[in-house]
Formats: structure tokens, C-alpha cells, sequence
């Protein structure tokens, strides 16, 4: 697992409850693997956004990851609302997946994880500034 170097970033996921920090965990090593494997990702930006991890691409749209205690149940992935990400990813992948409007992919705490398809979902992400004009986002 790679080290988290920003020492804000990590001091987030130990505030989490454990067994979510490890979801969390996954779930940013998923986007960081993607990334690596994303042809036109040259670097991910691992950051804070409103309080929550968050990870920025040159070409790309800003994902975050959080566990909120509104819902103690469920983690999510974030993505900007303003994008047609979420509505193509409800699209596609409408059996696979739980959404919350125009912005998260949420997860429940015992849900398998569809790493294939989710991976897809990142990479959309991480490259949105280029895909946003392919029908479905080339997804």
C-alpha cells in the first residue's frame, strides 16, 4: 500500500472507525493503482477537499472518499456533481452499484466491491476532461 505523505490526509483516515479505515484504504489504493494504469495520468494530487481525502489529476475530475457519521453504515466515493459522471455510471452499471444523486457511488458495509467496474469509474474520473465530450465516456 503506498505511504500517505500528506500528513493531513492520513490524520482523516486514523479519525475514521477502523473497520472503515480499511475500506477507505482499498479504496484509495484502487484510485492510485487505476491511476497508474490510466494512460494520460501523469500524477495523482492526494489532498484534503471539505475535510475529506481527495484526489486531483491534470486531466481529470476531483474524486473523494469519506465515511460519514450521518451514515454509519456506508462509505462513498465522491465525485463532482457538476460532471456527467455518476448519471453514466448509474447508467452502465446500474446493477453493480448504489448512487446518491448526481455525486457519490456509496457503498454498505458489507457490500462486495465490483474492483473491475469501479476501476472504470476512476479512470472516467481521473480523465474526465478528455472523455466528457465520448458518448457514455468511452465506458
Amino acid at each position: 500500500m503506498d505511504k500517505i505523505e500528506n500528513t493531513k490526509v492520513a490524520a482523516v483516515f486514523e479519525q475514521y472507525p477502523v473497520k472503515f479505515q480499511k475500506k477507505l484504504l482499498f479504496l484509495r489504493q484502487l484510485i492510485l493503482d487505476t491511476a497508474s494504469q490510466t494512460d494520460g495520468v501523469d500524477s495523482v494530487e492526494e489532498t484534503l477537499k471539505w475535510g475529506e481525502p481527495s484526489y486531483i489529476t491534470k486531466t481529470g475530475s476531483t474524486i473523494r472518499i469519506a465515511w460519514k457519521k450521518s451514515n454509519p453504515s456506508q462509505y462513498a466515493l465522491y465525485f463532482n456533481c457538476k460532471t456527467i459522471l455518476v448519471e453514466t455510471f448509474r447508467e452502465v452499471y446500474r446493477d453493480k452499484f448504489t448512487f446518491e444523486g448526481n455525486r457519490a457511488i456509496i457503498f454498505n458495509e458489507d457490500d462486495d466491491i465490483f474492483v473491475d467496474e469501479l476501476k472504470q469509474c476512476i479512470s472516467s474520473s481521473l480523465t474526465y476532461h478528455v472523455r466528457k465530450h465520448v458518448p457514455m465516456l468511452g465506458l
